[in-house]
């Protein structure tokens, strides 16, 4: 457990990477890359030849005896909402930093990044239930607030229920919202809520994962145990079989994300423990520009 002094030097320390992050890398990016909730009505002016005869305003029209029109303008203030897999998995890391630490630094510069623009922000932690709920907001004080919570939130050795999630997601958020899902997904049958999201919300998942979730160190025998379930046993890493069977596991587990975010209409992108997490999010940003 950290100590009040060095959760709040981590704070610190996690504020100055992400507002150097967001200032020097993402600036235009995040703002461009998301499109505001709709078009907002600015006010009317005398129409010209060229513009759009469905925007006439034919009250106005009337009153002077001459052709108004109305002009619109991008509503720019958007809600973001992330959604954070706390279950225990995501204490696996063997290089760089664990796939939680990887979630939460993520979580904070998608964080410092809506702040900056002025939107809103908020959590969902979430294991096998709703774990903690933040209402979005704007401003400093909230995002320090949010980051002393993702570094706080303690792991639970239980499942992944990413579909409650997703359906108190639901409840919660009535305006159109970006979504961010970080989680390592390893979990099923929420594919027909991410459906239902997607077709409303603008839906990012950011699957992270470790490089030894994907192929296992050959060192002969393992004891290996199920960080959710606490299920243990024995198995033999240098069995040519045995590392196939654990490849193909993962590599399925993979196919099927990409295939339920495909399906919703939304976004999946993938984050190893030693990747380069910010060039990532920036070729994201710039992809949708």
């Amino acid at each position: 457990m950290l100590t009040t002094e060095e959760i709040s030097k981590k704070v610190r320390e996690l504020e100055i990477k992400s507002k150097k992050i967001t200032t020097h890398l993402f600036t235009g990016e995040y703002h461009s890359a998301f499109k505001g909730k709709g078009m907002s009505f600015r006010e009317v002016r005398e129409y010209y030849a060229g513009d759009d005869v469905r925007f006439i305003d034919w009250n106005v029209s009337a009153r002077f005896s001459h052709p108004f029109t109305k002009v619109f303008e991008e509503e720019r203030e958007l809600t973001v909402m992330l959604l954070i897999d706390t279950s225990a998995s995501n204490l696996f890391g063997t290089v760089a930093k664990q796939k939680k630490e990887l979630i939460t630094e993520i979580a904070a510069v998608l964080t410092f990044s809506a702040i900056n623009n002025n939107d809103k922000v908020g959590v969902i932690f979430f294991s096998d239930k709703i774990d903690k709920y933040i209402a979005p907001k704007k401003g400093r004080k909230h995002a320090l607030y949010i980051v002393r919570e993702l570094l706080t939130v303690q792991a639970t050795k239980k499942g992944t229920d990413l579909d409650e999630a997703i359906k108190f997601f639901t409840r919660a958020t009535k305006q159109r919202s970006i979504a961010f899902i970080l989680s390592d997904f390893l979990t099923t049958g929420y594919d027909d809520d991410l459906k239902v999201i997607g077709n409303k919300h603008d839906v990012i998942g950011i699957r992270v994962y470790d490089k030894m979730d994907l192929q296992l160190p050959r060192v002969g025998l393992l004891h290996v145990q199920d960080a959710e379930t606490g299920n243990s046993r024995w198995i033999d890493s240098s069995d040519e079989m045995v590392r196939y069977n654990y490849q193909q596991h993962f590599m399925q587990q993979s196919e099927m994300s990409k295939n339920y975010f495909r399906k919703a209409g939304a976004e999946l992108l993938h984050v190893r423990t030693d990747d380069d997490f910010v060039k990532i999010l920036q070729q994201f940003f710039i992809k949708r520009t």
